[in-house]
């Protein structure tokens, strides 16, 4: 009994949100008994999609393709300024293709590493920092950046480019920004040769990109999320069933859970017209509040059920991934892999990292209230 109590109290502390989510929405049942009507809560098109995503970019990971990219970036530098801005932009550009907790799994430690050969670990504080925000914006550029945009981009029936066009502006202030950040430090000369760890199959390679534009059809709305969902895991099946294993199913579990809970809340008259009031013209600024506490994918989810101002509540839910360290639950990975390797300085970290993001955000919701 006691171990089995420490397991669970193991997983709770490593999968929290996902904790949290079962928590409500076995509470929620209370209110509203299991019935036939749960099945309508569920959104199968964001569950389908967004595991097609995982395997094509846990695959493409797997094969060395993003640490080829960055040593290949990298072998062409000579300055630590030029090292900074390459390491930052790299998960910028490349969450925008297979969101932004892949790309900061990806480039941090790489990184990190990368700062080790150069001899230049000062720079591990401001790398990391700006690394897990660039992951964080650059992310919101496009529906398949962020679990949130790919939620909310199926909900709207916004198209592709309509959508890359609401978040462009934020983006490219965002860009300007990071980029203004990392001029900061002291810029010294750097001579540090980085291979990347091992050449990947160009068959794999292919395979997986292939599967990345069925995905891509699917975005477009040109194929269904359950086909492409169904065609993913029996290519897995056949061609690497060991990756099946590797994909981040509490992800999912986390939007099943949170799908429950929000649809019996829905059930409830008196929570919906609370929380439809409250967001009235609001969205943003609620969605942003909100991410602070329970971060932006739960917020995305839950605000979903309460207003049709789908432009609002992409703005917000982006940048509402400023500001605390769990408002977004990638900067989490960033966290974990510096506080591992330098654990005498999370307390520092957490300063640079708290007023990065919050000058960040002020920015953004300034430009927000410019251009609204």
């Amino acid at each position: 009994m006691k171990q089995c109590f420490q397991r669970a109290l193991g997983f709770a502390k490593s999968e929290a949100v996902l904790s949290i989510a079962a928590l409500l929405a076995v509470g929620s049942m209370a209110a509203v008994p299991p019935d036939k009507g749960y099945l309508d809560y569920i959104d199968w098109d964001t569950l389908a999609l967004l595991f097609s995503l995982m395997a094509v970019s846990k695959g493409l990971q797997g094969q060395g393709v993003f640490d080829a990219l960055g040593a290949g970036l990298l072998g062409r530098l000579s300055t630590t300024r030029q090292m900074l801005l390459v390491l930052t932009f790299l998960p910028f550009f490349v969450s925008m293709l297979v969101t932004n907790d892949v790309a900061l799994i990806t480039f941090v430690p790489f990184g990190l590493v990368v700062l080790e050969m150069a001899g230049c670990e000062r720079l591990a504080i401001p790398l990391v920092v700006l690394q897990t925000a660039a992951a964080n914006l650059g992310s919101m550029l496009t529906p398949m950046g962020n679990p949130q945009n790919l939620y909310l981009y199926n909900r709207s029936g916004m198209g592709f480019l309509e959508f890359c066009a609401l978040l462009a502006p934020y983006a490219a202030l965002s860009a300007a920004a990071i980029a203004l950040l990392a001029l900061l430090p002291k810029s010294e000369a750097m001579h540090a040769a980085v291979q990347p760890e091992g050449k990947g199959s160009g068959r794999r390679i292919a395979l997986f990109a292939a599967l990345g534009g069925v995905c891509l059809l699917c975005i477009a709305k040109l194929l269904p999320p359950l086909a492409a969902a169904g065609l993913t895991l029996a290519v897995l099946l056949i061609a690497d069933r060991p990756l099946l294993k590797k994909l981040d199913y509490a992800l999912l579990a986390t939007f099943v859970a949170f799908f429950v809970f929000i649809g019996n809340m829905g059930r409830l008259p008196a929570f919906s017209a609370f929380l439809a009031g409250a967001l009235a013209g609001w969205e943003v600024e609620v969605a942003v509040a909100a991410s602070q506490v329970i971060s932006n994918v739960p917020a995305a989810l839950l605000l979903a059920g309460y207003s049709e101002n789908w432009p609002a509540l992409i703005i917000g839910c982006d940048l509402g991934g400023l500001g605390t360290l769990i408002a977004s639950m990638a900067s989490l990975i960033s966290y974990k892999f510096f506080a591992r390797r330098y654990p005498a300085q999370k307390g520092r970290y957490l300063l640079w990292f708290t007023l990065a993001n919050v000058g960040l955000l002020a920015l953004l919701m300034a430009l927000y209230y410019i251009i609204r």
